[in-house]
């Protein structure tokens, strides 16, 4: 391969801090809560040996505080009650299980993680990111994971409304006091300027709204539906990216509604339209409409690839620009937002860029063998710039390496084929992807968009209409159930079928009722509404339904 390393880089974290490989949602709020204690940095912490199951049991039964005196009588028991509800164990059940670490139950589960065995890929920095431009949000967060934890000298002081799961981590951490130092690492945090504002004060309204929750919940649930949330907001994240990086390269410039923030209610042009299939049938005509959306989705994959390799390599372009002293890097030598690299794709750049990329095409093309491969002669006579002529020759030789990781990374964060999925494909990677919404996905979505606010700005649940629902999907998140998205795949000649967009319709309140979310109690439209399970409001007793 005619590629050098830096050619063939291919992480761009002014787009996301991921390293795009599969993520696991239970490793990624693991890491991510030893950024929420050290500020936004990631923990130094070093161990001589991993821990098995059996090590953790010994953390257990070492109890200092008297309340797991009795596991130590039958281990077997105590065994297996941690391998099942403390512990994320990789390969499960299978010859080669090993342990991640704990559940991120509570705050400082982190300090017992397997760290090679927990990689979050990135995806906690990106979502401390995401989250910390709503310091309340980011506050709540903490509070809640590190609730029996003294803020000033980290030593746990446990309420009387701990579970069991979070007691036993606390005590497992006890444990170990002393024998592994918990600092923050070297690397001070590297604030992301984002492209677009809008999907992470989207983030931080719903993680609050979600934690107005916490003292009608078991906290283990609780995490549970956290998780599913982060991971959708992810996904949607980078959904909006792989529109928005294309056209900003296209156009030289991002637009400026994104980058300063949108006005309230006003929609970024980049917004995801997703049409999800509720009826399950794989031969229905909303699997088909749902399918046609993911292929959409899916099939911008390419453009992002090519997009994020144009913001990259525009960053290494500035950095030449800068040893001339004819640029300035504003946040120093190594980063660069991702609106100021795309910059440089001013035409008052044009000679030196051309200068410059011009260098590295014939770098490429230097280490290839005469006559040239029919498909790079095929690039080379396209007459493209210099620039874009690199472009091209990474994508050869680079695209479809990328877009396979990409794809199973955007896989996982879609949660596809575990609980709370927005993304299914049955008969594993021989079918066919299409968007669902899954039963606890919705009861997520709807927990967070029953509390609105009132007059005096203090939050409170109320009832809506099965319409206002699908109303709030579509315009908070892009989910379309009972229409055709107007864009995304959908726009043109297509004419929706009514009839199967009722049978949708009729689905997703069925899936409202399973649920216990939805109330019938009459034929009467005003009296067939969505009711929140609890109620929350300054002037109510605060209480399940």
């Amino acid at each position: 391969m005619a590629l050098e390393s830096k050619d063939r880089a291919f992480r761009c974290d002014a787009i996301s801090r991921i390293d795009y490989k599969t993520l696991t949602m239970d490793r990624v709020l693991t890491a991510f809560l030893a950024r929420l204690w050290h500020g936004g940095v990631t923990s130094r912490m070093r161990r001589a040996t991993d821990l098995d199951v059996d090590a953790y049991v010994d953390l257990l039964v070492d109890d200092k505080t008297g309340k797991f005196v009795g596991f130590a009588v039958n281990e077997d028991i105590s065994r297996r009650w941690v391998a099942t509800h403390v512990l994320d164990l990789v390969n499960r059940g299978r010859a080669t299980e090993a342990v991640a670490g704990p559940r991120p139950l509570h705050g400082f589960a982190y300090r017992l993680r397997n760290a090679a065995r927990s990689r979050p890929y990135g995806a906690d920095e990106q979502l401390y990111e995401l989250v910390a431009i709503n310091d309340v949000a980011l506050q709540g967060l903490k509070e809640f994971f590190f609730s029996d934890i003294d803020p000033a000298t980290g030593e746990a002081i446990p309420g009387p409304d701990i579970d069991v799961e979070s007691q036993a981590l606390l005590n497992m951490v006890e444990a170990t006091q002393g024998k592994a130092q918990d600092r923050p690492g070297d690397a001070s945090r590297r604030e992301q300027r984002q492209m677009c504002r809008q999907p992470a004060e989207l983030l931080g309204e719903d993680v609050l709204r979600l934690l107005l929750h916490r003292q009608f919940m078991p906290r283990t649930v609780l995490v549970e539906h956290l998780k599913i949330l982060l991971s959708f907001h992810l996904a949607l994240y980078h959904l909006r990216m792989f529109k928005l990086v294309p056209a900003a390269v296209r156009d030289g410039a991002v637009d400026r509604a994104c980058t300063t923030g949108h006005q309230h209610g006003e929609e970024c042009r980049y917004r995801p339209h997703i049409f999800v299939d509720l009826v399950g049938s794989e031969t229905g005509l909303p699997a088909a409409y749902a399918t046609k959306s993911a292929a959409t989705w899916y099939g911008r994959l390419p453009q992002f690839v090519r997009g994020t390799f144009a913001v990259l390599k525009l960053t290494d372009f500035a950095k030449d620009l800068h040893r001339q002293g004819k640029f300035s890097m504003p946040l120093g030598k190594e980063d660069l937002p991702a609106t100021d690299a795309i910059g440089l794709l001013d035409d008052k750049y044009e000679a030196d860029r051309e200068i410059f990329f011009d260098m590295r095409v014939r770098r490429i093309l230097d280490d290839e063998e005469e006559p040239l491969a029919p498909e790079l002669q095929t690039i080379i006579d396209l007459g493209l710039s210099r620039f874009e002529t690199y472009l091209e020759l990474i994508m050869h030789y680079r695209g479809a390496f990328q877009r396979k990781y990409l794809v199973d990374c955007l896989d996982s964060m879609l949660l596809k084929g575990r609980p709370g999925e927005l993304l299914t494909q049955p008969r594993g990677r021989s079918g066919v992807r299409r968007f669902v919404l899954d039963s606890r996905l919705l009861e997520v979505l709807l927990q967070v968009c029953l509390v609105q606010h009132d007059k005096d700005g203090r939050p409170r649940t109320r009832p809506m209409r099965v319409d206002e629902v699908l109303d709030t999907f579509r315009t908070r998140y892009g989910i379309y159930v009972d229409t055709l998205p107007p864009k995304d795949g959908f726009q043109g000649p297509d004419l929706p079928d009514q009839t199967a967009l009722r049978a949708n319709t009729a689905a997703f309140v069925d899936r409202l009722r399973e649920i216990g979310y939805y109330r019938d109690l009459s034929d009467a439209y005003l009296t067939q509404t969505v009711t929140p399970r609890f109620t929350i409001g300054a002037n109510s007793e605060r209480t399940p339904r």
